[in-house]
């Protein structure tokens, strides 16, 4: 599938149509989705609707946005009027919402043609899209593994070209993940710039929206529109955002430093990630990057400090979902054992398991050994990226410890499910913004990602530097054979 400048180009010198675009589009979802499983619902006829809009003003002579007209996907945990926002779990079966999330308005404004919702490891929680209540995605290089998780349905739909861009949402690692596992860009943009109105919560202090893609500019012409300050959300920054895409150059900016993180290359890397992680490090200084060695030392603290404080925040974020004004109610007696029945048959496993982790650190007597201790080691992961960015502009590590692994593999080992998040957590703890972009393949024609993290609000840069390396080399331009 051609990115968003030459479906753009397409369109305003009149070679396709949009509904053609959005035709030969569905017709793809419709012969991938058997092998794929990337949706929870599709939307053609709305789809085909918007396409109609964008061409009627095209023909008015009206000028249209980059995004006019582009196929994409949206995680199913934003709110879409209209349309069933499940999350995944049985809990909110047949849920339709009665108002739009900010990014999703933003899109259709802009005439981006929904294809539909996408799946997802149930209420974002997991890292495999194994959890989800509905169905289980499977990655387009090999159908037998997972696409990562818990935006695997937005990250497969992208390496299958059954769309051009998708939004997923980021809370450990959900974007940056399933982009390494499925070659695609995926990114995690700062805390707070993004809205999350509309967002259904698992953790609020962590949770972001952002962008997949198969190339840096399409990830960057995405971001550029859903970013902007938003009322509706009381963790809307009000800051200036640049044109990311306009700012893409072919050369890094001079000067550049970048820091090797020390701690991100110890046990349980696989040796051909690391190999292939050291290679990129390699040819970024090939490209004229200052390249050192940075340490971190409370990175490891991540992973605990993340399963005690996203729990907490989902065991009072989940609390809603009782039975009683929304989604699915059990019979019972009466009120206390239809909310035991209904959370009992709604939630599913791991999401029960977080709750109870969360609940448990929140009650009396173990807050402030649990809860309140985490967000003091929080405070010191944040503390280690500050000092490491008094020294470096970007910070490199592996996105995830090793390939997809195969359905099944992990599904009965939570803790070894939870490793694939260890190098993604720590910058959502820190609030910063991250990318994964491919950087190779194993011996079995598995993507490998790379993560670059930069500070605070320098998306520009992150965006920058990525898409120089992604110029520079090929991974980009690969593509699964389906």
């Amino acid at each position: 599938m051609a990115s968003i400048r030459e479906l753009h180009h397409q369109l305003v010198t009149k070679q396709r149509s949009a509904v053609e675009i959005a035709t030969a589009a569905i017709d793809r979802v419709e012969q991938l989705e058997p092998k794929l499983r990337s949706f929870l619902c599709t939307t053609p006829t709305q789809a085909l609707e918007q396409a109609r809009l964008v061409d009627a003003k095209i023909a008015a002579g009206e000028e249209i946005g980059l995004l006019a007209g582009i196929p994409i996907a949206l995680k199913e945990n934003m709110c879409t009027q209209g349309i069933a926002t499940t999350c995944g779990s049985k809990i909110l079966e047949g849920f339709v919402p009665p108002y739009e999330s900010t990014v999703t308005q933003k899109l259709k404004d802009l005439g981006a043609v929904s294809l539909g919702k996408t799946n997802l490891d149930e209420f974002a929680m997991g890292s495999s899209t194994e959890n989800s209540a509905y169905q289980v995605t499977a990655n387009p290089w090999d159908l037998e593994r997972v696409p990562g998780g818990s935006s695997g349905g937005s990250a497969a739909a992208v390496a299958g070209s059954e769309c051009v861009v998708s939004l997923g949402s980021d809370t450990g690692g959900s974007i940056r993940q399933p982009a390494s596992f499925c070659g695609v860009v995926g990114l995690k943009p700062t805390y707070g710039l993004v809205s999350r109105f509309g967002l259904v919560a698992y953790a609020s202090s962590l949770d972001q929206i952002g962008p997949f893609a198969r190339t840096v500019e399409d990830a960057a012409i995405l971001l550029e529109a859903i970013v902007g300050y938003d009322p509706k959300d009381s963790t809307s920054l009000k800051v200036e955002t640049p044109k990311y895409s306009q700012l893409l150059t072919p050369d890094l900016p001079k000067g550049l430093k970048i820091g090797i993180i020390t701690e991100t290359f110890g046990e349980g890397l696989d040796p051909q990630v690391a190999e292939s992680v050291r290679q990129s490090i390699k040819h970024f200084r090939s490209l004229g990057a200052e390249i050192q060695e940075i340490s971190c030392p409370r990175f490891r603290y991540g992973l605990p400090t993340y399963y005690v404080i996203a729990p907490s925040e989902a065991s009072a974020n989940l609390a809603r979902y009782d039975g009683v004004k929304y989604g699915f109610r059990a019979e019972a007696d009466n009120l206390m054992s239809m909310y035991t029945k209904t959370r009992a048959a709604g939630f599913g496993a791991e999401v029960k398991r977080r709750i109870m982790l969360g609940t448990y650190a929140l009650s009396a007597g173990y807050y402030d050994a649990y809860y309140l201790k985490a967000q003091k080691v929080r405070t010191l992961i944040k503390q280690d990226f500050e000092a490491a960015f008094s020294q470096v502009d970007i910070l490199i590590t592996p996105t995830a410890p090793t390939t997809a692994f195969k359905a099944g593999e992990k599904t009965a080992d939570p803790l070894s499910m939870y490793l694939s998040d260890l190098m993604t957590i720590p910058v959502n703890l820190a609030g910063l913004p991250g990318i994964s972009i491919p950087c190779g393949f194993d011996d079995k024609g598995m993507p490998i990602g790379l993560q670059l993290i930069s500070n605070v609000l320098r998306e520009d840069l992150l965006l920058q530097v990525a898409h120089v390396y992604e110029q520079s080399t090929t991974w980009h331009t690969r593509s699964p054979q389906l």
